[in-house]
């Protein structure tokens, strides 16, 4: 049995009845019902269709997976599709669970495909707000998508503090690690994903707020309004950590490319100065006389040419910081 949930002039009146009662429910003007199904078969939601008088192409959109955030309206009722996140930070990956809601003047249906969608939450806030029962199913879906828009806000808020961690190794002395590589691509695909659910959710709750009067009296924008709120800026903060990420990255790969110049302008200083014994040693190994050959005083003077010519190849490149 599905959760359900029967409101009679603003106050809550039963709970956790067959879904079966549901029809006799609907057809009182004074009662607003709330019945849960978690991953229906189409003949559920075709029985359903019938009760309630949904439109074909709303139920076909509930039981296809993956359906983009959005808000259809039909004569009638209103088809919702939504998707709740949550971050795992020992992973960086983003959990969704998707869930679509059917909308009535005094009904509200939600199609769950799995338990990772919490209606249990979706019901805390309906009991925190009870005093706003009286405005009946706009009461319902305000909480559902309060729900919804808190667990995008609290996965944006989890990510950005994986971000800062990031931005602390970009400068460090040691190279970026693999896993620290990992971490960014992770974070970055992540992103993407939030993004997905999380850009289109403005428009769906911007059209219920010109559309306002379907779903309940005016007294109710002021809440829709608090969501649509917290949506812009949910949709602002993943887009600019999206662009953080990406800048991180491209920093780390600048980083390793400037630290990798270093290291080879220094290695091929240290080379050339080596270079230079080499050269004087070898020019004075020839098997034939030379200036000084046989005498004391040749060897101090390929000695002295050594040190001399050495230490002045380390003072120019010291002085261009090559070294």
């Amino acid at each position: 049995m599905g959760h359900t949930r029967l409101y009679r002039n603003g106050v809550l009146e039963a709970e956790g009845f067959p879904v079966a009662d549901v029809s006799e429910h609907v057809r009182d003007p004074a009662a607003v019902v709330w019945f849960d199904m978690c991953d229906p078969t189409e003949e559920d939601l075709h029985a359903i269709s019938e009760e309630l008088g949904l439109h074909a192409l709303a139920v076909e959109d509930a039981l296809q997976r993956r359906q983009r955030p959005k808000l259809d309206v039909y004569d009638g009722h209103m088809f919702l599709s939504v998707y709740a996140s949550a971050f795992d930070s020992g992973t960086g990956e983003v959990r969704v669970a998707d869930a679509a809601a059917f909308i009535t003047a005094n009904a509200l249906v939600t199609v769950r495909q799995s338990d990772e969608f919490s209606v249990e939450e979706v019901m805390r806030r309906w009991d925190e707000g009870a005093d706003l029962a009286r405005h009946g199913v706009a009461f319902l879906l305000h909480g559902l998508l309060d729900y919804v828009v808190d667990s995008h806000f609290a996965t944006v808020e989890a990510m950005d503090e994986q971000v800062e961690d990031l931005e602390d190794t970009v400068f460090g002395e040691r190279p970026v690690s693999r896993e620290e590589q990992r971490r960014t691509f992770e974070l970055r695909k992540s992103l993407v994903t939030l993004r997905r659910v999380v850009m289109p959710m403005r428009e769906a709750v911007n059209t219920l707020l010109r559309r306002n009067g379907m779903v309940g009296d005016g007294e109710m924008a002021p809440y829709f309004q608090d969501v649509y709120d917290q949506v812009l800026r949910a949709t602002e903060w993943t887009e600019s950590l999206r662009d953080l990420v990406g800048n991180i990255r491209e920093t780390q790969l600048t980083m390793q490319g400037n630290r990798m110049n270093l290291i080879m302008k220094r290695v091929t200083s240290w080379a050339a100065i080596i270079a230079v014994p080499t050269l004087i040693t070898g020019f004075y190994g020839q098997n034939i006389p030379f200036p000084g050959f046989g005498h004391h005083w040749g060897f101090w003077t390929s000695s002295v040419l050594i040190v001399v010519a050495s230490a002045t190849l380390y003072r120019v490149f010291r002085a261009r910081d090559w070294l």
